[in-house]
């Protein structure tokens, strides 16, 4: 039986780390990692290093910075093979509007990022694996008080709408206490 799970939080809310949790330690898992590397940026790549530090020792990451990449590893998933861990789709979402020049609501940037959005709930409705996600809840805070960061929460917020509805449980991570909200 196939069991999807979308877990959310806001920063530091603990969301990555009950995520890895919810798969076993000792079975194989592919981490579907979705941040893009920026060898400039000592702080990010510190960060990466402690996410993929405390992964166990056999699960496998599967870099997937660009759109199409998080869905082909989901659409070369099976069910007797390995479970997915994708971490995270607001990063997913950041470097999708980036690539489609987005950020200033251009009308055929907001449809490229609309179809990959489209897709992904898609592959995610149709994976055959045991899959978790992670995204960040980015709709319980303050309206944001630029252009970019308003799209942005529209966008991942009707994404996590979206994705919610093709997961079987929906959790919350508040202050690293998980809320089973189905």
């Amino acid at each position: 039986m196939t069991h999807r799970t979308l877990v959310l939080g806001g920063a530091r809310s603990g969301k990555s780390a009950h995520a890895e949790g919810l798969l076993p330690a000792t079975e194989p898992v592919i981490y579907v990692a979705t941040s893009r590397h920026d060898p400039e940026d000592a702080e990010w790549s510190e960060r990466i290093a402690a996410h993929v530090a405390r992964r166990p020792p056999g699960w496998r990451t599967s870099e997937a910075p660009h759109p199409d990449d998080v869905r082909q590893v989901l659409r070369a998933a099976t069910s007797s093979g390995p479970a997915l861990l994708v971490d995270d789709l607001a990063t997913w979402l950041t470097g999708t509007l980036d690539d489609a020049a987005a950020w200033e609501r251009d009308p055929q940037g907001l449809a490229t990022v609309a179809g990959h959005c489209d897709a992904l709930v898609a592959t995610v409705g149709d994976c055959p694996a045991r899959l978790v996600l992670v995204s960040a809840e980015v709709g319980l805070g303050i309206v944001p008080a630029t252009r970019s960061g308003r799209l942005f929460r529209d966008e991942l917020g009707a994404l996590n709408a979206r994705l919610a509805e093709v997961c079987d449980e929906v959790v919350l991570l508040v202050a690293g206490v998980p809320l089973r909200l189905r």
